[in-house]
């Protein structure tokens, strides 16, 4: 069978297209940067797995507007094209950003959503239109929300605090205590595949975690182990911590608000409902087997 893929080039897109060609699908790269991409999707495959989006820029200088040109024009139309053909799946990635910046208890897909950035407002608002449309009774449309994504050769957040260990710098955070999900890209490959092979599983919102969260102070211990290195921790006061993330996000530093939000906050993701829909009690990769896996990719580069 056949598989379109859009945002083919991104870091899901790379691990996701090597994975589902070992199960022996045809994958079909649509490049919606293309003028004439409507005429390159296969209209007999069997999905399309919609990846393009405007990433969250923890950085915050993108244009609001951008958000929404992306992941919310361009998914109307990428989905407008799967109810013209016979594509029976339409998978769509959104982001547990979506639903809420901050999470107090499990985030579950029955929270109301209430999106504060550009970012999740545009995947809210790109979701509301997907679940307001008449799907014809042999398709399925999956959205997606998967929270915080790692793997080998991924970059970001936990490439920043590997090489804060590999330094032998101590972890300025210990005062702040946190649980946190992750997701796998194995987990997240074998999600993806499961939902394409399990033909009774019903359209809806899924969420996408590993099975268990993690703190941060754990995570630099994890980080640690995997780099052969000794963790170091060091308690600093929160209230100058604070300031000075308040002084990154002027002077555009390493650390900001931004980023010291998503490395202390507590944000877990809830995966009973796609597991109870796959009829699965564990997955595949454990967390910290795969955490361990994405620093040892750091240590080989």
């Amino acid at each position: 069978m056949i598989i379109n893929i859009t945002g083919s080039s991104g870091f899901v897109g790379q691990n996701l297209i090597p994975y589902l060609k070992k199960k022996n699908y045809g994958l079909n790269s649509v490049s919606l940067r293309d003028n004439e991409w409507k005429q390159k999707i296969d209209a007999q495959a069997q999905a399309i797995i919609h990846l393009a989006g405007k990433a969250h820029d923890t950085s915050n200088t993108a244009n609001s507007e951008e958000y929404f040109k992306v992941n919310l024009d361009l998914t109307i139309e990428v989905f407008q094209e799967f109810l013209k053909s016979e594509i029976q799946d339409f998978f769509f990635f959104s982001s547990v950003k979506a639903v809420a910046d901050t999470v107090k208890g499990e985030l579950t897909e029955e929270v109301k959503p209430n999106p504060k950035t550009s970012y999740g407002k545009s995947k809210q608002e790109a979701e509301e239109y997907l679940l307001a449309q008449r799907l014809p009774a042999n398709k399925r449309l999956f959205i997606i929300r998967p929270c915080m994504i790692h793997g080998p050769g991924n970059k970001g957040n936990l490439n920043l605090l590997y090489k804060l260990v590999d330094k032998g710098i101590p972890w300025p955070l210990t005062s702040y205590e946190n649980r946190r999900s992750f997701l796998s890209i194995e987990n997240l490959c074998y999600l993806i595949y499961q939902l394409l092979i399990q033909k009774n599983v019903p359209s809806g919102v899924y969420n996408f975690s590993d099975d268990e969260s993690l703190s941060t102070n754990k995570l630099i211990r994890i980080i640690a182990q995997a780099s052969g290195k000794q963790p170091r921790y060091w308690r600093v006061n929160k209230n100058l911590i604070e300031n000075l993330a308040r002084l990154g996000d002027n002077l555009h530093l390493p650390l900001n608000s931004e980023r010291l939000k998503k490395l202390t906050e507590n944000y877990v993701v809830s995966n009973t409902k796609i597991k109870q829909a796959l009829e699965i009690e564990f997955l595949p990769i454990s967390t910290e087997e795969g955490m361990y896996r994405t620093i040892q990719s750091f240590k080989k580069q």
